[in-house]
This record gives structure tokens, C-alpha cells and sequence, in this order.
């Protein structure tokens, strides 16, 4: 009986600091770092990790970024092995603090909440702010955001011969919806 009851308490234990986090692994992060009258450069990453932990209004997002998808195998190509260079820089990574963040304020009207925190790319790290949109759905909590990144912040090398064909900063899109529990892959792009 002892042993049943202290069972039942950890699973109740258990579950309740797993509702402290709400997570998804199908959120969509694009870039687009175009410019006027060349090739579109654009991509779409839909694997984007999001972890929101509310009890301490901390956000973070980790990417692979050899899941970002081009129009054009070889952008992609060159993207990976010439300009990021996934196969030393796998991943990244922002985690920040969502600034006046209470999850008993989040409702079916997108709020703007200002975040701050330190977003990791090319084995650089750089502090960055933005602004997310976050609200209730039906099917959990959604949070967007947009935000640029410099290449030069990260040392992002871009060869003089392409130079004047990409921008020196990409526009980038976060959106994605968390949840307690098991997840619904269920975003599109739009």
C-alpha cells in the first residue's frame, strides 16, 4: 500500500513539473537574405525545437541547420558547406528571457512581449532583442517572432564573386505552437 501511494504521488509529482514546459519540434524557421534582381535566396527549416519554460519566462529555439530546405539543391549545397559550414556548426541556438511574461496573461489576443537573450550560429554567440507574438490556440500556445541577422556578427564569410547577390542580412522567421504533453505536427507554411 506504502509502495503504491508513493508511486502514485511521484507520477502526480512528475506530471506536474512536466506542464513547466512547453515544447514543440515542428516549428518553422525561414531566412530569406535576397536582394533586388538576383536569385531568391530563401529557405525553410519546418524541424525548429521550441521550449518555453514559463515559470522562469525562458524561450529556446534550436535549429539543425542542415534541415533548412532551398529551392535550389545547389544553394543549398553551398549554403552548408561554404557559408555555415554544418558539418562544424551543426546546430543553433537561442535561449533568452521573455520580458514581463505570465502564462495566466496569455489568451486568444496575440500579446508583443520583448525578448533579450544570446543566440549561438557559426560558433559565434551574440546578444539580440526582438519581439514575439504569443497567444493561446486551441492547440497549445503560439509564439512568433521575426528578427535579422548580420552575417558579419557571425563571421559568415560570403564570397566577394556572390557578394553583391546576397544580403548582409537575413530575415528571419520563427513560428511555431508548444504544448504540454505529446505534440500535433500540424503547421504549414504559409
Amino acid at each position: 500500500m506504502k509502495r503504491t501511494t508513493l508511486l502514485i504521488l511521484l507520477f502526480t509529482a512528475f506530471s506536474l513539473l512536466a506542464q513547466d514546459k512547453f515544447k514543440t519540434t515542428a516549428a518553422i524557421v525561414n531566412f530569406e537574405a535576397s536582394v533586388p534582381f538576383f536569385e531568391e535566396v530563401k529557405a525553410v527549416n519546418k524541424l525548429g525545437t521550441i521550449v518555453l519554460e514559463p515559470s522562469t519566462s525562458t524561450l529556446i529555439c534550436t535549429v539543425v541547420i542542415k534541415d533548412f530546405r532551398f529551392k535550389m539543391d545547389l544553394m543549398q549545397e553551398h549554403f552548408n558547406e561554404n557559408y555555415i559550414e554544418s558539418h562544424r556548426y551543426p546546430k543553433s541556438v537561442f535561449k533568452g528571457k521573455i520580458e514581463k511574461f505570465d502564462l495566466k496573461d496569455v489568451d486568444g489576443l496575440e500579446k508583443e512581449y520583448d525578448v533579450k537573450g544570446k543566440l549561438y550560429l557559426h560558433g559565434k554567440s551574440k546578444i539580440i532583442e526582438m519581439k514575439a507574438l504569443i497567444k493561446r490556440v486551441p492547440e497549445g500556445i503560439q509564439i512568433s517572432c521575426n528578427y535579422p541577422i548580420s552575417v558579419s556578427d557571425f563571421n559568415i564569410a560570403i564570397p566577394s564573386v556572390v557578394a553583391n547577390k546576397i544580403s548582409k542580412t537575413a530575415n528571419t522567421n520563427l513560428l511555431g505552437v508548444v504544448q504540454n504533453g505529446e505534440e500535433k505536427k500540424y503547421l504549414t507554411l504559409k
